[in-house]
């Protein structure tokens, strides 16, 4: 998922993003959120995309980190933790708020057959 923000923020700072092995996956999840931040940061300044439309910074890129995410959604399942269902149309998603502390679901699913 690094790899895929990160290379986002090319769009907007120039240059290219490898994302280099970590020693954890709490340094992982830190270096994403940064990162995601940071693509947040330049956006919300308006920041000029360098080659691309903002349709194709959405439809490329940010399309690619939805379907990572539901992936590892996928994956969780399988592994046996699942992730709790949620209606996202009523989730507290804002733009403001791209840490690794998130809110508890506000409208998860009643029935949950999955869980453990």
């Amino acid at each position: 998922m690094s790899g895929v923000v990160g290379y986002a923020r090319t769009f907007l700072i120039g240059g290219s993003y490898k994302a280099e092995p970590l020693e954890t996956m709490a340094d992982e999840i830190i270096r994403f959120h940064s990162l995601l931040d940071d693509v947040a940061r330049h956006l919300a300044n308006g920041s000029p995309l360098a080659g691309i439309g903002e349709e194709q910074l959405l439809q490329g890129p940010f399309s690619d980190a939805m379907t990572h995410a539901g992936q590892l959604a996928l994956l969780r399942r399988l592994a046996g933790v699942p992730m709790a269902p949620e209606n996202f149309v009523f989730a507290d998603i804002r733009h403001d708020h791209l840490g690794p502390d998130q809110p508890a679901p506000v409208a998860p699913d009643a029935m949950w057959p999955e869980r453990l």
